[in-house]
């Protein structure tokens, strides 16, 4: 599950254990923050470090954050030993990640900008045209408003291509740098 917060992380584990309340077992892991900075696992009555140490294991080795798995097990009977429930745990962790879409995320800005109708059209065109950027959303009033997203890098180009495109400086509020999912041209 995509997660943000810690919050929505402990709100998805604790949606799990309501779903599967018969279970014996709701191991999880969760990774948040652009840097990593909340990483928390259990092992949910599992001898320690068989389920959300190697959950854990698995979500580094794939550089991910801002998401939270959950792999519920119903004890069938079979002890399966230490080496048997990590193996089992990092199965579950690894299938569960490899069947979500991965998506990264970008250092980006958002730029809005004011723009007279005459202009619109090719302005419009070159926003869809070019992979750099998002076409959020389009407003029209006096003159059109436009929303993009650029990533941080490439900002300045896209503001120099606009200016060039429409031979002026058009009216336009620039955003600080923030982290966002942009999908991948």
């Amino acid at each position: 599950m995509p997660c943000d917060t810690e919050e929505e992380a402990l709100s998805f584990i604790e949606s799990k254990r309501k779903e599967h309340a018969q279970a014996t077992h709701n191991c999880y892991a969760y990774v948040i923050g652009a840097n990593a900075g909340i990483m928390r696992y259990s092992d949910d009555g599992e001898p320690q470090g068989t389920a959300g140490l190697p959950m854990m294991g698995v979500l580094q080795a794939k550089n991910l954050v801002n998401l939270c798995v959950v792999v519920t097990r119903y004890f069938g009977g079979i002890l399966l030993g230490a080496g048997g429930l990590v193996r089992a745990y990092s199965k579950g962790c690894t299938l569960a990640v490899d069947s979500a879409k991965i998506i990264t995320m970008q250092l980006c800005r958002r730029m809005v900008f004011d723009v007279p109708y005459p202009n619109w059209d090719r302005l419009k065109y070159f926003f869809n045209q070019d992979d750099r950027i998002v076409l959020e959303n389009e407003e029209y009033a006096a003159q059109v408003t436009a929303g993009i997203l650029v990533k941080e890098e490439d900002a300045e180009a896209v503001l120099e291509a606009v200016q060039s495109l429409i031979n002026d400086t058009p009216d336009y509020i620039l955003s600080d740098p923030f982290v966002h999912y942009l999908p991948s041209p």
